[in-house]
């Protein structure tokens, strides 16, 4: 038997890793599983250390955030998962040491 390895957490629980707007880099190679049309399955989407901004957040099977992404150097938007994704926004911290 094949060992199929699934994600049991529950992202839907706490609130979006990111905002819109955000700006945020590729932490992996993304290709295409066959949802992205008009490229061919496999076909390279996004390299590691590609930059986008989330111009949309989505569900999927009730438990995952998908982020969709606009890389303007690709000419397209992809669906991505927050750890494939980490944010190039950092937070401002007022005197206090809190996030403004």
């Amino acid at each position: 038997m094949s060992k199929i390895v699934r994600d049991t957490d529950i992202e839907l629980a706490a609130q979006p890793a990111f905002e819109y707007g955000e700006k945020v880099r590729s932490r992996c190679l993304v290709r295409n599983d066959g949802t992205f049309r008009g490229k061919d399955i496999g076909e390279e989407l996004v390299r590691k250390g590609d930059t986008g901004y989330v111009n949309s957040i989505g569900t999927f099977l009730q438990q995952f955030y998908i982020y969709g992404v606009d890389f303007p150097d690709r000419g397209y938007c992809v669906g991505m998962r927050a750890k494939e994704l980490e944010s190039l926004d950092a937070p401002v911290v007022g005197a206090s040491g809190a996030a403004a």
